[in-house]
Parts: C-alpha cells; sequence; structure tokens
C-alpha cells in the first residue's frame, strides 16, 4: 500500500498542476527536499499568475521512529506503544488563493500513515478531505462542491457523507468567532474500518475528483 499510495499523490500532484498551469498560463516554481530523519517531498508553487496569486501543490513521502510522546498526541484510539516506533506518511496537501475575490480559496488533503509493517491492527489508516472559503458566496458553487463529494461517498461503503460533512464543520470551527470557516466540505481521519484496499479505493476516487 506504500507505493501505491505514494504513486497517487505524485500522479495527482502532476494533474492538478497542469490544470492550474493551463488555466493560470504560468508555471511553478518546484523544490524537492529532503528530511534528514528519513524521506523527502516535493513542493510545487506558482506565485502572481492570472488567476491566481499564489497556489501550492505539496508531496510529502516520509519515514523514521515516532516517540513515545508524539505517539500519545496522536489520538484515534491506536494501539501505539514501544520504544521505537517505525512509522511513514505520505501525503498531498493544496491550497489555492485567486486573485479575484469572487472566487473561493480552496484547501485539499489526503494522506496515508502506517507505523512499522502497517499488519497489526491500528497500524494503519488513511484521512483527507477539502474545503471551501469563499469571500463572497454563491449558493449554486456551494452546492456543487458537496455534490461532488456527497457523490464520492455513496459510491463506497467505508465512506459517510453526513459524517464527514459534520466533522469538517467542526474541525474548521472558529470558537472566539462563533462561525466556520468558509462552507465547508468534508474531513475524515483514522479511516481503517475495512481494508486497506477498499479505504485506498475511496481516497483516490475523492482525490480524482478534486478538479
Amino acid at each position: 500500500m506504500r507505493q501505491t499510495m505514494v504513486d497517487m499523490v505524485y500522479r495527482l500532484q502532476d494533474t492538478i498542476c497542469d490544470a492550474i498551469a493551463a488555466l493560470d498560463a504560468s508555471s511553478y516554481r518546484e523544490d524537492e527536499w529532503t528530511r534528514e530523519e528519513g524521506g523527502g517531498g516535493r513542493s510545487r508553487v506558482f506565485s502572481d499568475g492570472n488567476v491566481f496569486e499564489k497556489a501550492g501543490v505539496n508531496v510529502s513521502v516520509v519515514h523514521g521512529t515516532l516517540s513515545p510522546e508524539a505517539a500519545a498526541k496522536m489520538g484515534g484510539g491506536h494501539d501505539l506503544v514501544g520504544e521505537d516506533l517505525d512509522f511513514f506518511a505520505t501525503g498531498l496537501s493544496l491550497v489555492l488563493h485567486p486573485h479575484n475575490p469572487m472566487a473561493p480559496t480552496v484547501h485539499a488533503n489526503y494522506r496515508y500513515f502506517e507505523r512499522g509493517e502497517g499488519v497489526v491492527e491500528g497500524s494503519w489508516w488513511f484521512g483527507g478531505g477539502a474545503d471551501l472559503t469563499p469571500s463572497y458566496l454563491f449558493e449554486e458553487d456551494a452546492a456543487h462542491f458537496h455534490q461532488v463529494h456527497k457523490n464520492v461517498c455513496d459510491r463506497h461503503e467505508v465512506a459517510d457523507y453526513d459524517a464527514y460533512k459534520t466533522w469538517c464543520d467542526d474541525y474548521f470551527h472558529i470558537k472566539h468567532r462563533g462561525e466556520r470557516r468558509g462552507v465547508g466540505g468534508v474531513f475524515f481521519d483514522d479511516l481503517r474500518s475495512q481494508s486497506k484496499e477498499v479505504c485506498f479505493a475511496f481516497v483516490e476516487d475523492c482525490a480524482s475528483h478534486f478538479l
């Protein structure tokens, strides 16, 4: 599953960046980076194009040893115990900020985490989501954004659109302002209720419908 997910996030980065470049009539700055503790990634940033003020589409593929203290803070009901907690994590994250205030800002990420060899129950999980933050609300755009994600969720027994929508609303709730950020979307984490292949199929479907 590690390589399958890595291939997916790099492929998705290429697809999204190609679409942005075509729309924006601009090219990205690419930085390939390495992590001293293990792994690395590839960052791509568009700046001051025709459409986007700034857009970042980033991939990370990292591995190393998770301290017991860090593991304890992860939560999620995972059985993360021991002195040497080997881990692997990969994902894609993006934020797109358009020049035009009439167009929304969008954020999305799709990720996979594995502890050890990922064979023990609770030692692997998927997460991700996407949300829309318009400055000026166009209800038909918000409805379309949500419908696309509902359609994806409805195709997969492992997914629950209503729960993921509520999770997103709560996750992006701004307590001191008493309001939620934007029009929401979907958010999910600790996705491991069925096999890796079943969970991955949903994540891939969700990610491929970002555009």
